[in-house]
């Protein structure tokens, strides 16, 4: 029975040797979730894909740091890619989930008042996240717009999985604070 292909463990610690091809074995691999992530926290395509080739390339460059005991390559790789996006969105200010405007509104919308209402709702929430304390936006940026699992983004955060719930149970009750008080 042929091998399975190589686990990401051992590529890295090619990759950290200089082995171009393990690199590229691994950027295949996570590239698309990379992307993913990123495009979740910045909801900017080409922003995106910026951020998953910088979060590549830094794994490329610093393969030798890595440190299995703090989690899976992967982990640290997703790591990598929401920390460059949210610093990406300090840098550009606060974001409105791609409404820069009213003109940003879809066009087709069957009921122009409803599509309003929803970009609104919309924009209230980016505000709310935006407005959270930095731990607990990075917790609900990895859970909810990066779909990690508990584990992962626990493990992106270096922190127990009881610690990132804490965050989460906070950063929910702060947005539920924040959108209430915008309704009223």
């Amino acid at each position: 029975m042929p091998p399975g292909p190589p686990p990401d463990e051992d590529l890295l610690r090619c990759v950290a040797k200089g082995d171009r091809a393990a690199f590229e074995m691994l950027a295949a691999r996570h590239m698309g979730r990379a992307y993913g992530v990123a495009l979740r926290i910045l909801d900017d395509p080409a922003e995106a894909e910026d951020i998953a080739q910088e979060a590549l390339l830094r794994l490329w460059r610093h393969a030798g740091s890595y440190d299995p005991a703090r989690g899976r390559p992967s982990t640290w790789l997703h790591s990598i890619v929401v920390n460059l996006a949210i610093d990406r969105t300090r840098r550009a200010g606060p974001r409105l989930l791609g409404l820069d405007s009213a003109e940003d509104l879809p066009d087709a919308a069957p009921d122009p008042l409803a599509a309003l209402q929803a970009g609104s709702r919309q924009a209230a929430l980016a505000a709310a996240v935006q407005a959270l304390p930095e731990r607990q936006r990075q917790a609900i940026n990895l859970t909810y717009f990066g779909e990690l699992g508990a584990a992962e983004a626990a493990g992106a955060l270096n922190i127990s999985a009881r610690a990132l719930e804490g965050l989460l149970h906070r950063g929910r009750a702060f947005l539920r604070r924040r959108l209430e008080t915008a309704r009223a």
